[in-house]
């Protein structure tokens, strides 16, 4: 199980707006691009977003689902890899003062990621986690700055 924290420097509310756009997903999630909406709305329980996802040279076409919803303090997706197969990320939302605390939570469930799971792979989810939740923070600033997401 990969387990990581960060301070977002705004309140739930702005991390809210950026986690509730589908289409921000792209901006924030490392290795994805071309996120849009699939099934229902985002990020209600069932609904989806598709996006291709970037393993080094190939790509793959990915699938996430809000599995749980409970706000302000918590997000649960399960993300569909194809081949890799599927994994369970949660987001524990936590207000820090004038601020936010995120801690992200992930870890395997089914096909091959799970098959290969190990502590390798739990230190690469580590650096992936790293770069993911400050690219979360990045666009969070930006958007409650007013300006365009980065890119």
């Amino acid at each position: 199980m990969a387990m990581r924290h960060h301070v977002i420097h705004h309140p739930p509310a702005a991390l809210w707006a950026v986690l509730e756009e589908p289409g921000l997903y792209e901006s924030w999630v490392v290795g994805t691009r071309d996120s849009h909406p699939l099934e229902g709305r985002w990020p209600e329980v069932g609904s989806s977003i598709e996006y291709t996802l970037r393993l080094g040279p190939k790509d793959f076409r990915g699938r996430t689902t809000v599995r749980r919803l409970e706000r302000p303090g918590a997000l649960e997706l399960e993300a569909h890899s194809g081949p890799l197969g599927t994994a369970r990320i949660a987001f524990d939302i936590r207000p820090w003062g004038d601020e936010t605390l995120v801690v992200v939570n992930e870890h395997p469930l089914q096909g091959l990621g799970g098959i290969l799971h190990n502590v390798v792979v739990d230190a690469a989810l580590q650096l992936r986690h790293r770069a993911m939740l400050a690219r979360l923070g990045d666009v969070v600033d930006a958007r409650a700055k007013g300006l365009d997401q980065p890119g």
